[in-house]
């Protein structure tokens, strides 16, 4: 299958695919850790000297290769998200910000790892993220597709979108916007993307679904066809491209190209 197809595939799968993969032993065993350990973490100093929490709360909000930067991730934390001038609101990439805005220390101190957001979302965005990551190792359209439409309703200008590298690879792609406008003004940026898209239609899942089909199609078109997609590879099929998908299900997929 080519990327559009196991996109579909994949989304209509979402539910079990998530399910599968939050059983996984390494998955299993790193969450039960965070659940176990996260309620009792009280200080900044207390999250960022376990190393098992650290990771998996990076990991949750995109973060993963920030693992070696405790002391980075310190000051992210201590200087909150209040003030502009703050770390998290200076550094280039709208990651720090929502991290800090999770694991918001400054402003409620001992109460932090209460709240739902990280407990659950935190472990759900894990699943997530590592759902993404195994759908990438095959196929890296899939990963930058599924990431697009987990951030979509986040995504409220084009600024947004040139502060993160793997929105803006979708958007470029889909746009054919080529690579090297990135050397332009923002000025300049933010005025191209606005006048090939609304920013807002990505808030309307129909229409989401169609840009990041359309992202699908112009990534093949740009790197190739792969030979055997994450999907089919996650519905037990090998080689062949067909195995383990119902044939209905295949037609249908194919008949909305």
């Amino acid at each position: 299958m080519d990327t559009f197809t196991s996109y579909n595939v994949l989304t209509r799968t979402m539910a079990a695919t998530l399910a599968r993969t939050a059983k996984d032993p390494s998955v299993k065993r790193e969450t039960a850790y965070y659940e176990s350990k996260i309620g009792s973490i009280k200080t900044i100093d207390d999250f960022v000297k376990d190393p098992r929490i650290l990771t998996y709360a990076l990991k949750a909000w995109g973060l993963e290769d920030m693992s070696y930067a405790k002391g980075l991730i310190k000051k992210v934390l201590e200087g909150g998200i209040d003030d502009s001038r703050s770390l998290a609101n200076t550094l280039s990439s709208g990651r720090f910000k929502e991290f800090a805005s999770v694991f918001n220390f400054k402003s409620y101190g001992p109460a932090t790892t209460a709240f739902d957001k990280v407990q659950k979302t935190t472990v759900d965005n894990y699943v997530q993220q590592k759902v993404e990551a195994d759908q990438g190792a095959s196929n890296p359209a899939l990963k930058f597709a599924l990431y697009f439409q987990r951030k979509a309703p986040t995504i409220k200008s084009a600024i947004y979108i040139l502060a993160d590298t793997n929105l803006l690879k979708v958007v470029q792609t889909t746009l054919n916007i080529p690579a090297s406008t990135s050397n332009s003004s923002i000025d300049a940026q933010v005025a191209l993307i606005n006048q090939k898209m609304n920013v807002a239609d990505l808030q309307d899942p129909a229409k989401l679904t169609k840009f990041l089909q359309r992202f699908t199609v112009a990534y093949d078109a740009a790197n190739g066809t792969p030979g055997v997609s994450a999907a089919n590879v996650m519905l037990g099929g090998g080689g062949s491209g067909t195995i383990g998908l119902n044939s209905d299900l295949l037609m249908s997929i194919q008949r909305m190209r």
